[in-house]
């Protein structure tokens, strides 16, 4: 028997109806994948009424969220939203937030947050008061609250934080229970976000967050041009600043301005795992060797480049591989 869960999935995309992301849950339902994670959906059917609506479908399955941004949800509702998906999976639940970049801020608070580290912290911390039954008094710089939740028995649920950089890093040190990153290298987690988060952890007197780490995958088979599906899965973070920032920390000349030489330093650079399904797998060996605690797949690029069922048929043979590997070691 393998000595650890399989690894999770990641739906890419904001999901427009319940079907494509419900294939993604069948794999976790069926055994294939430990936990599906979404994101923050903003232009589409709302995440976290979404994953809901999958508990029924999929009984018990682990749901995660990597991640929702706090700008869209005060902290009361934060804990009221991951008790209820604990209590409806009958599962832990993770629950994962980030404070987004200052244009998003901006745009939805007038101003950016006064720093985005101490108001994921700030955030984090009332969340996590909430769904331990305290009754919170509290008046800060970014978030008011005065309140307490009712009672109600569920499995545990998780707070996570994103995580790319090494500040936040050492931010969920403090308070969450996951650091969840996108796209860092092995070699980057384990020398940047591994030792803020242990510094950030002996702070606070507490034990260091567990790593999840979303990796864009991608089997090389014959006619599929790799440079495209790594541009079409990592364009959006190949133009923001906080990303641009980590790759070019994580030894990757990543310039904002110009995503398609940006998708092709990735893919030269292992930013986005490639090759044969075994390959694959071997990689992710390597996450988990450099720090990483729960490796997600996320097929993105495929997806919108292919659609959901190449996507899929990427997942089954890179997750069988996995558990091969996992069985020969």
């Amino acid at each position: 028997m393998p000595s650890r869960p399989p690894a999770s999935v990641f739906f890419p995309v904001q999901p427009k109806r319940l079907d494509s992301i419900a294939a993604f849950a069948q794999l976790v339902h069926q055994g294939h994948a430990h936990r599906l994670w979404a994101g923050q959906s903003m232009e589409a059917l709302e995440i976290h009424q979404v994953l809901a609506a999958l508990t029924v479908r999929f009984p018990g399955i682990p749901l995660g969220t990597g991640v929702a941004i706090t700008l869209l949800r005060h902290p009361y509702e934060a804990a009221l939203q991951a008790r209820s998906l604990a209590r409806l999976s009958g599962m832990p639940y993770v629950a994962g937030y980030g404070p987004s970049y200052p244009g998003a801020q901006r745009a939805l608070r007038s101003t950016p947050y006064p720093s985005s580290c101490a108001a994921a912290e700030e955030y984090i911390a009332l969340t996590r008061a909430l769904l331990n039954g305290e009754k919170v008094r509290h008046d800060g710089d970014c978030f008011t609250l005065h309140a307490n939740l009712e009672p109600l028995e569920t499995p545990a649920v998780e707070l996570g934080l994103g995580v790319l950089r090494p500040g936040m890093a050492r931010t969920a040190g403090r308070v969450a229970e996951v650091a969840i990153t996108l796209m860092t290298p092995p070699h980057y987690v384990r020398d940047h976000i591994v030792p803020a988060l242990e510094a950030g952890a002996r702070e606070a007197g507490r034990s260091r967050p567990r790593v999840a780490t979303i990796v864009h995958v991608a089997v090389a088979l014959p006619g599929r041009d790799l440079e495209r599906v790594t541009y079409a899965g990592a364009y959006p973070n190949l133009i923001l600043p906080h990303y641009t920032d980590m790759f070019r920390r994580a030894g990757i000349s990543v310039d904002g301005g110009d995503p398609a030489d940006g998708a092709a330093k990735l893919l030269r650079s292992g930013g986005i795992v490639v090759g044969t399904p075994a390959e694959i797998a071997e990689s992710l060996r390597e996450y988990r060797a450099c720090g990483v605690d729960e490796v997600i797949l996320s097929p993105a690029g495929v997806l919108v480049t292919e659609g959901v069922e190449a996507a899929l048929a990427d997942l089954r043979e890179i997750l069988a591989a996995d558990i091969r590997s996992t069985l020969q070691v």
